[in-house]
C-alpha cells in the first residue's frame, strides 16, 4: 500500500505549488507539492480501508506522507483511547507548523472527550520541544476556548517559556482566539499578562486583524501595545 500511496503523491505533485509551499514552510526541504484537498481525498480513502496497516507501514520521505498520516488519524480513529495512542506516536514526527496545525484540526473526537484530552495535553505543554508545545497550544485554541476552560487556558499560555518562533506564534494566535471568542476574561488577562514582548504584541496584532473585532475595539487593543 505504501508504495502505491507514494506513487499517488508523486503523480499529484505540482512544481509551482511545491515552490509556493516551500516559501511558506522554509525549514522543510522534502515537499513534493501536492495540494491539501487532494491529500484529504487520499486520506479519506485510506480511512475507509485497512488504515491501521497503512499507519504501521507509512514512511516519511516526503512532507505530504507525514501530513497524510495525520489526516488519516483524524478521519479513521473513532475510539478516544486509540486516538490518543496514535497521537502520541505521531507528535514526534511533527517538525513544521503546517503538519502540526492540520493534524490538530483533524482531531475532532477531542470535542467529545475534553477532560481526557486535556490531561493528555499537559506534558506537551510543559515540554522543552518546540513542536510539542505548538501541538499543545494549537489544540487549546482549537478545542478549549470555552467558558469552562478559559481561565486554565490563559494560565497555561501565560506560563509557556520557549524561544522557538513557532511556539511564540502559536501562543499569540491562541491568545487572540481567546479574545475573539471570550473577550471579557481575555482582556482582564491581557492587562496583567507576563507574556514576553514579542508574543504579547503579536497577540494584539492578531486580534486587530480579525474581522470579528469592531473598529473601536481594535483601536483600544492597539493602545495596549507594549514598548521595549
Amino acid at each position: 500500500m505504501e508504495k502505491t500511496i507514494k506513487e499517488q503523491i508523486l503523480e499529484l505533485a505540482e512544481e509551482e505549488y511545491r515552490l509556493f509551499s516551500s516559501k511558506l514552510i522554509p525549514n522543510i526541504d522534502n515537499i513534493s507539492g501536492v495540494r491539501l484537498p487532494a491529500l484529504r481525498k487520499i486520506a479519506q480513502r485510506i480511512a475507509r480501508s485497512d488504515w491501521r496497516s497503512y499507519l504501521a507501514e507509512a514512511e516519511d520521505d516526503y512532507f505530504e506522507e507525514t501530513m497524510l498520516q495525520g489526516m488519516v488519524i483524524g478521519y479513521a480513529v473513532k475510539d478516544i483511547d486509540e486516538m490518543l495512542e496514535y497521537t502520541a506516536r505521531f507528535v514526534p514526527k511533527i517538525n513544521n507548523w503546517s503538519v502540526c496545525d492540520s493534524f490538530c484540526g483533524g482531531l475532532k473526537l477531542t470535542r467529545s472527550h475534553l477532560d481526557k484530552v486535556w490531561d493528555f495535553l499537559q506534558p506537551y505543554l510543559q515540554s522543552d520541544q518546540e513542536y510539542d508545545i505548538r501541538f499543545g497550544a494549537v489544540m487549546l485554541l482549537e478545542y478549549y476556548v470555552l467558558e469552562d476552560y478559559i481561565d486554565r487556558v490563559l494560565q497555561i499560555l501565560d506560563g509557556i517559556r520557549h524561544e522557538g518562533y513557532y511556539v511564540k506564534m502559536a501562543v499569540a494566535w491562541a491568545v487572540s482566539i481567546c479574545y475573539i471568542k471570550l473577550p471579557a476574561p481575555t482582556l482582564a488577562y491581557l492587562q496583567h499578562s507576563t507574556l514576553d514582548l514579542f508574543t504579547y504584541n503579536k497577540a494584539l496584532q492578531k486580534i486587530t486583524e480579525s474581522y470579528r473585532v469592531d473598529q473601536a475595539t481594535k483601536q483600544m487593543i492597539r493602545s495596549m501595545k507594549r514598548k521595549a
